[in-house]
């Protein structure tokens, strides 16, 4: 075994970074055995140098993270402060400096990972990031290595531990929506603003990061479309669970099927009680993955969370520290497909509508001559009326997304329809 340690210097020491930092210290000599060289924490970059850190000798600590990425004796540089800067700079200026980085930072590689790629190629450095997506759960490797031989048509997953409980108490309580929320809050399973979760911000950047890898091509942040949970109400798990389903917020990226394009999307939908997905239950994460060759695959456990990141973290680390003592690199950016990405509109798939009308003779007539004339076939409906108010139902074939929208435009214009309840979308058959 090589005796001079590989060093390691670790920008942030929240949840993740300190528990990154213990797992250094107490598992030092199986990490030094798995890597064939003892790793060594050389520096740890944080805003507070004055707040108490058990187990982190205080002479590491610096509040100039320019000046540790610069030092040009470090080897792997551990990014877990988040945000788009200062990390790109100090990502980009460790590479210069000859440090390979393990980030967790699914914002900034989701808006501008070509430029982390191109700045670790070019100076022959590593970027690893199983940490940024899934939490502990074994995922990016798999794709960018695993399944490298074969052709994936299609990702989709549960990506956010907090919007997940929140619906999983939602359907089996019969909560509302702020309820649901309120509970999470007080677990610690949501944050005090919890926006980035819920309306989809988190998983629109991670279905960013798993479109790419999957289908070899960019797909940045702005080419989500997203959509947020917290217009979900109780009544629709009741309408999901007459249709056999429950309610996640799924990230789906897919391949056309011609192969000419790929979307990525974020959005509550209903799946089937028998889609895999369905059970996921409480705060995990899971993804579905459809291969050519390989089939279907999921990838299930803790997305979130100080020490399972802090696994998906080291084992980035032991990968690039093997690199680094073999002088060599593991895979970079694999984008040479240069697919478009398509637009929401040309999204196929079912939807459940539900609608406030009135209730008298016509109404459902009037309704699915509607959607006839945008080309929106209809599965089912189901209406319900009281005192002069009616509630109607209409499960549709697939359809694109765009008709469907014109589709919804021209029934508001109705004068039998009081209101358009909720939209959602049927995936997972």
């Amino acid at each position: 075994m090589r005796t001079r340690p590989l060093k390691v210097a670790l920008l942030g020491c929240g949840v993740v970074g300190s528990e990154v930092a213990r797992i250094m210290t107490t598992h030092a000599d199986d990490l030094a055995a798995r890597i064939g060289a003892p790793v060594e924490l050389a520096g740890v970059a944080v805003r507070r140098p004055d707040k108490v850190r058990g187990g982190i000798d205080p002479s590491l600590i610096t509040t100039d993270a320019t000046a540790l990425v610069k030092r040009g004796d470090i080897d792997v540089v551990v990014e877990v402060i988040g945000g788009i800067e200062p990390a790109r700079t100090l990502i980009t200026t460790a590479f210069e400096h000859g440090a390979s980085v393990v980030s967790a930072n699914k914002a900034l590689l989701a808006q501008d990972g070509a430029t982390l790629y191109a700045s670790a190629q070019q100076h022959g450095q590593d970027l690893y990031y199983e940490a940024a997506v899934a939490g502990a759960i074994p995922l990016i490797r798999p794709l960018r290595e695993s399944l490298a031989g074969d052709k994936i048509n299609r990702v989709m997953g549960i990506v956010n531990g907090t919007t997940n409980f929140i619906l999983d108490k939602m359907d089996s309580t019969g909560a509302g929506y702020q309820e649901a929320l309120d509970e999470a809050t007080a677990l610690g399973y949501a944050e005090a603003d919890p926006t980035a979760d819920v309306e989809g911000f988190d998983a629109a950047a991670k279905a960013a990061i798993l479109a790419g890898i999957a289908f070899h091509t960019r797909v940045r942040l702005d080419d989500v479309y997203r959509e947020g949970m917290t217009e979900v109400t109780a009544a629709d798990f009741a309408s999901a669970k007459q249709m056999g389903c429950t309610i996640k917020l799924l990230a789906i990226c897919e391949r056309a099927a011609d192969g000419g394009s790929v979307t990525a999307r974020v959005h509550p939908a209903m799946i089937p009680l028998s889609h895999p997905l369905a059970s996921v239950r409480e705060a995990y994460n899971a993804v579905f993955v459809e291969a050519e060759a390989a089939g279907r695959l999921m990838f299930y456990g803790p997305g979130a969370g100080g020490s399972p990141t802090a696994s998906a973290v080291l084992g980035d680390v032991v990968a690039v520290c093997r690199n680094r003592l073999n002088e060599a690199t593991g895979p970079g950016e694999s984008a040479y497909t240069q697919l478009p990405v398509s637009s929401m509109g040309e999204v196929v798939t079912r939807y459940h509508i539900s609608l406030d009308v009135a209730d008298k003779p016509g109404v459902l007539a009037q309704v699915a001559t509607v959607f006839a004339e945008h080309g929106v076939s209809i599965d089912t409906v189901r209406q319900q009326g009281k005192d002069g108010e009616a509630s109607l139902v209409v499960v549709t074939h697939r359809a694109p997304d765009a008709a469907l929208s014109g589709t919804v435009e021209a029934l508001r214009k109705l004068d039998t329809v009081r209101g358009v309840a909720s939209i959602m979308r049927v995936e997972g058959e």
